[in-house]
């Protein structure tokens, strides 16, 4: 559910038409719903509610915006941030420091140093060197890191190549079949508190069997280590459950992966932890744009808009779906190829879609995009920043200002040995 509806032929933002939006601020430009977003908080919190000991951290990637955050902390929401940057955009909203779970495969010493300096809450080590390396950090500050280790179980999400996680092919985390001599070596590292483990599989899951089959063998996981004598009080399951982004499009919901996690995960005996990303945001936000014009094709017009593949990427990136509808639809259809203004073929939305018939000077929206939009979003082609806002009711704010090629061109310079040539 989202609070994008139609109202006396329009469609609104809560209570805020999204023409006043456009003709405000602009096109394009995100719009996000608050209402939407604390309804899918407290729905994703309440799947949980009947696990005894769980922590909750919002995957910062799938939308890092300041007002998003302070949304998210608000509904008592930790923070998932895999760079200095998120952890500190997490600090800034509010979100306390020892809720901040520091993921990612890449962690730098300066970034574990200052992590360590704000007392963050946890560290999922991807690999050993990199524990080791944690450890001497830890030391040098005269402290030990509460961490997990990152399992990868090699488990097939069944998603797209590009988000997929815990194959043995991927990066992220150390093979399953190494998992107990490594947990051993780096559980006797002094500046390390291992209590634990963690697993993400993958983004957009459309199946709760892939994320049961790797919870299991996480479990079984478990109980070795705590026959081989440590101590297990901790498991991130990670985040990864997808959202409809098609009309019609039924996938499994909070309410199926907690009753799964429970029936799971229910006995292990540790504080079970989550890091929700695009199910929280995905569908609280849409892309406002506006029809350029209608240029006539060999098989199917184009319909250009304003907004393109340097605002929202998914398409472009994993041929990702976005709905697209008119703000005033006028009942009539047609069928078109949605495209950008950008100088890419890959500047493509849709081919051949059904659509709300639309002519130059119309509003549409991009629906569900919400979650890795605006945070992907370049200024490739010269193009401006696309700016965001946050609907409450009947009032709305910019929370992110659109940033004008000239403002990105004062930061350049032509040095002095190139202005005599």
């Amino acid at each position: 559910m989202d609070h994008f509806e139609i109202k006396n032929g329009e469609v609104h933002a809560e209570n805020i038409a999204l023409s006043k939006i456009a003709d405000e601020v602009g096109t394009p430009c995100y719009v996000y719903s608050k209402a939407t977003l604390v309804r899918h908080a407290r729905v994703f919190a309440d799947a949980l509610s009947h696990l005894p000991s769980k922590h909750i951290a919002f995957a910062i990637k799938a939308n890092p915006n300041l007002a998003v955050l302070r949304v998210m902390a608000n509904e008592g929401y930790g923070a998932d941030v895999v760079s200095a940057g998120e952890l500190a955009r997490a600090l800034a909203a509010g979100m306390a420091a020892e809720d901040i779970v520091f993921s990612g495969v890449g962690k730098s010493r300066a970034e574990m140093d200052y992590a360590l300096e704000q007392n963050i809450g946890q560290f999922n080590i991807e690999s050993e060197d990199e524990g080791v390396e944690l450890s001497a950090v830890a030391l040098a500050q005269n402290k030990v890191a509460d961490c997990v280790l990152r399992i990868n179980p090699d488990v097939d999400a069944g998603t797209h190549a590009k988000i997929s996680t815990g194959k043995s092919e991927n990066k992220f985390g150390v093979p399953i079949h190494w998992a107990e001599e490594i947990f051993d070596r780096l559980a006797k590292q002094k500046g390390l508190n291992l209590r634990g483990l963690a697993l993400h599989i993958g983004s957009q899951l459309s199946d709760l069997k892939p994320l049961e089959i790797a919870f299991t063998k996480i479990g079984e996981l478990v109980k070795k280590l705590r026959a081989n004598g440590h101590m297990i009080t901790h498991v991130d399951l990670g985040g990864g459950l997808g959202v409809p982004y098609r009309k019609g499009e039924i996938l499994p919901s909070p309410a199926e992966y907690g009753e799964m996690v429970g029936r799971v995960c229910g006995d292990w005996n540790v504080c079970l932890m989550f890091e929700p990303g695009r199910v929280i945001p995905a569908n609280a936000g849409v892309l406002l744009t506006r029809v350029i014009r209608v240029k006539r094709g060999m098989i199917n017009p184009f319909v250009v808009v304003d907004a393109a593949m340097n605002d929202l990427a998914r398409p472009s990136l994993y041929d990702a779906w976005h709905d697209f509808d008119a703000i005033c639809p006028n009942g009539q259809r047609m069928t078109a190829n949605i495209v950008g203004p950008i100088c890419e073929t890959g500047d493509t939305f849709a081919m051949g879609r059904d659509i709300d018939e639309v002519k130059s000077g119309d509003l549409a929206i991009f629906r569900t995009a919400g979650a890795y939009g605006a945070t992907m979003a370049s200024t490739y082609n010269s193009r401006p920043m696309v700016p965001e806002t946050l609907v409450d009711g009947d009032r709305y704010a910019i929370v992110a200002n659109r940033i004008e090629p000239q403002a990105i061109l004062a930061e350049e310079q032509v040095p002095e040995w190139l202005m005599g040539e």
